[in-house]
Formats: C-alpha cells, structure tokens, sequence
C-alpha cells in the first residue's frame, strides 16, 4: 500500500510502523493484518544515522500520520516528531529507552559486530536474539524461526550502519515533556534489554502518555504477543487526538 494513497480527508490517520535494529515490517505482520491503515515504513537501507532514517520516513510519508515505533524504530519516531511535530497525530514507543548510550554500550555492540564479522550474520543473530525474547518462548520455533531469518537477512552492512545510528544518537529527553498527542508506551513484562521501569520512566516525562505492560512477552513484543499489544494499539488510535497537557500517566497491564 502507497502512503500517499491513504492521504485523504476523507481517509483514517494511516498508522505508519517504524521497525528496530535487524528487522523489517515483518516483525509487524500481526499489526498489519489487525489495522486496515497501517503501513510499513520504507526500508532504511544503509542509513548510518537517526536523522537520516527520520528523512526516509519523511519523505514517503502522508501529510498527516500516526507513527508507532520498535525499539530503535522507536528513536526514529522521536526524530520525525523532532523535524515534524505538526505532522505526528498520535506516538506509540514500544519497548525503547530515550537514554544516551553508557560507558559499556559500544563495546557490547562492537563484541556483536566482530562475532558477525568473523564467523557470519547468523552467528551474530544466535548471539543476540534469544535474550530478546521472554525466556519461556526462546524455544518456540514458530515464534523464533520467523525472527531469526528476519535478522539474517538484515546482513551485516545494516547493521553495522544501524549500530552506528544507534552510538551516535542524540539526546532526546528534553523532546519528551513537549510532546502534546496522544502517546503510548508499550513494553513487556519480560524485555531485559528495556525492562519496564524504563518505560515506566518515559511516560512519566510526556504528558497525558499510556503505559502498558504486556505480560510474559520480552522485547520482540509485536511478534511475541500482539493480542495484547494490538489491544493497547486500538484503545490508543480510539483516543481523543488532543490528550490533556496537565493529566498524569496512565497505566494498565495486558
């Protein structure tokens, strides 16, 4: 589906989906089946920096749109709200952080880089995938097979340019409390690389912002429980567009 196809008066908001680090619009295929509007972004390719993926984004995007973002797609949404606030109708952040990379950050990601780099992207994937699922699913092929071979075919050239945007991003903290549309913070119970209190913590810097906590999912939440987080997408998109600045944070558990 075209973007600009959707960019009518007379159409819904589209709701367009912004992937994370080694995935693609597959990682959203649950969310594309419940949600006659939604659209994947178009492929970063080798962008080597947020700001350039928020420019893709931008650029293929209708003028007005609902934008939900996984983990670094997450940041990436951040970016475009950044560049183009009057064009972001409604923000979802599910399962992300808004923090700065730490002192340990790079050389966990460079230790991946090398593993890809001497033995191949699927040792690299094995290294760091089944952490990024909740424990009691890491042997579920149905679940995993479909994500492993996503990463895969990501290919070492992207990730190296999306570790890259990810080490270099910037400071974005400041952006939150100026946020004024309805916002939803989705994380899983289980996600070890952004637990819950993270979460916790960004919704309480954006007005009027939705937690949920989706129980036994980890951080590939679209795919691991989108019942769940299909639930939270709908009562976000049935929000009023215009949240009260004042209201505190809402919070539920799905």
């Amino acid at each position: 589906m075209d973007a600009n196809d959707l960019d009518s008066e007379n159409d819904p908001c589209p709701l367009i989906l912004l992937p994370g680090l080694m995935c693609d619009v597959r990682i959203f295929a649950s969310q594309l089946r419940a949600f006659p509007t939604a659209i994947g972004a178009p492929d970063y390719g080798e962008a080597s920096s947020l700001t350039a993926m928020a420019e893709l984004v931008l650029e293929a995007a209708p003028r007005r749109f609902a934008l939900l973002g996984h983990s670094m797609g997450a940041r990436v949404a951040l970016e475009v709200f950044r560049f183009a606030p009057d064009r972001v109708a409604r923000l979802a952040l599910v399962s992300t952080g808004v923090h700065l990379p730490n002192a340990e950050e790079a050389s966990k990601r460079h230790a991946l880089r090398d593993i890809g780099r001497q033995k191949g992207m699927a040792a690299l994937v094995d290294a760091w995938l089944p952490p990024m699922v909740a424990s009691a699913r890491q042997s579920d092929e149905a679940l995993v097979t479909p994500l492993r071979r996503m990463c895969v075919d990501a290919g070492m050239g992207r990730f190296e340019a999306q570790i890259e945007a990810l080490l270099a991003r910037p400071e974005v903290e400041s952006l939150l409390p100026r946020i004024q549309v309805p916002t939803l913070i989705a994380v899983g119970s289980e996600d070890r690389w952004s637990p819950p209190v993270q979460h916790e913590n960004i919704a309480a810097r954006i007005p009027g912002a939705t937690l949920a906590v989706v129980e036994s999912a980890g951080h590939m939440l679209p795919a691991e429980t989108p019942g769940a987080l299909n639930a939270a997408i709908a009562d976000w998109l049935a929000a009023p567009e215009t949240p009260s600045p004042t209201s505190s944070h809402g919070e539920k558990t799905a």
